[in-house]
């Protein structure tokens, strides 16, 4: 995967590496202002970065107890968030559950889960906030920013 496509923090670090173990070479200085040129020219829009900052907070309040701070959630109890091909490839699927809440089988990475999540309360403004943040966090990456307005049309 090129450097650009990859979500933000993962570019920092990248960038930070990179760094560190090219410290002592000549090269350093053009490669610096590489690093810095590309990740300028390729990050996330500031409407999708302010979205995803929000998205964070509200991860903090209501789905971290299940889901874990790393996305990774808990072993045939809650499904993981993190590299998930479930919530990769059934986006209404993952918005409903949120805002309807979820009940019965998922499987999630080749791994069956069958328990309840219950409707969070969440506005629909904060339902796609917290999508976005876990649409580009733990090795998840979406180009396309989940909109209010997708969240809205989602119906029970």
């Amino acid at each position: 995967m090129a450097l650009f496509m990859l979500p933000l923090k993962e570019k920092v670090f990248i960038n930070l590496y990179l760094i560190l173990n090219l410290s002592m070479n000549k090269y350093i200085l053009p490669c610096i202002i590489g690093i810095v040129m590309i990740s300028n020219l390729h990050s996330q829009n500031p409407e999708l970065e302010a979205s995803i900052e929000r998205g964070s907070e509200i991860y903090t309040d209501f789905c971290v107890t299940c889901h874990k701070g790393n996305g990774e959630g808990v072993a045939f109890t809650y499904p993981p968030l993190a590299k998930s091909d479930f919530l990769m490839g059934n986006r209404e699927k993952s918005i409903r559950g949120i805002k309807y809440g979820q009940r019965g089988e998922l499987v999630v990475n080749g791994v069956t889960y069958n328990n309840i999540m219950d409707p969070l309360g969440l506005e629909d403004d904060e339902i796609a906030d917290v999508m976005n943040y876990i649409l580009n966090s733990w090795g998840n990456s979406s180009d396309e920013m989940l909109t209010v307005e997708e969240v809205t049309i989602i119906t029970e």
